[in-house]
C-alpha cells in the first residue's frame, strides 16, 4: 500500500466546507485552559463537519498562535462563537430544540457505547475544564450525561482525546 500524498486526499476548500451539509453536532468548550486542546477540538470538528463550537468562560478564542498550531486552519472553517456563561449557551440551545449532553462521569450517565442518537435531533456536547471537568451547574442544566467507558486505573482522558472519541462515535452512528 502506498501512503497518499496531500493532493490525493480530495480535501475540500474553506468555501466548500462552509457550504457543506453539517453533522448536527455542536461543541461547547467550557473553561478549557490548554490552547492546544482547543486547537485539537477545532481540528476534529473540521474532520467530521461539526456545525459549530461555543468557547465559554476562560476558553481562549482565535486568532491565537498556539490554537492555530494544532488547529491547522480549522478555526477558519468551523463556525465558532465566544460566550462568557455556559449556562446561557445551554439555555439558548435548548430553546432552539437542541438536545444538550455533558460529557462527564456521573451517577446515571449513559455509556457512550450504549448511546444511540436520534437521527432527527441536533446535539450539543459540553466538554469541561481539564482538572475540574464539566461544571455541576452545566451538568444540572443538561438533558443528560454521556460517559466514555474506561477500564484502566486513571479513568481520565485528555479533553481533546475525549472530544475526538465522542465526535467520531456520534458521527458514525448518525
Amino acid at each position: 500500500m502506498k501512503k497518499l500524498a496531500n493532493e490525493e486526499l480530495n480535501r475540500i476548500s474553506k468555501e466548500e466546507f462552509k457550504s457543506a451539509k453539517k453533522t448536527p453536532i455542536i461543541i461547547i468548550l467550557d473553561d478549557i485552559r490548554s490552547l492546544h486542546n482547543i486547537g485539537s477540538v477545532f481540528r476534529s470538528s473540521d474532520a467530521f463537519l461539526v456545525e459549530k463550537i461555543y468557547l465559554c468562560g476562560i476558553t481562549a478564542v482565535p486568532p491565537n498562535k498556539e490554537i492555530h498550531k494544532t488547529a491547522l486552519g480549522a478555526t477558519e472553517t468551523v463556525a465558532w462563537e465566544h460566550a462568557e456563561n455556559v449556562l446561557d449557551v445551554i439555555e439558548k440551545l435548548k430553546q432552539e430544540n437542541v438536545t444538550v449532553f455533558a460529557i462527564e462521569q456521573t451517577e446515571n450517565s449513559i455509556m457512550l457505547n450504549d448511546f444511540q442518537p436520534e437521527l432527527a435531533k441536533k446535539y450539543a456536547l459540553i466538554f469541561g475544564n481539564e482538572v475540574k471537568g464539566v461544571n455541576q451547574k452545566a451538568i444540572n442544566a443538561s438533558d443528560g450525561v454521556i460517559e466514555i467507558p474506561q477500564l484502566g486505573s486513571k479513568h481520565s482522558l485528555n479533553i481533546s482525546v475525549t472530544a475526538g472519541i465522542v465526535i467520531w462515535d456520534l458521527f458514525q452512528k448518525m
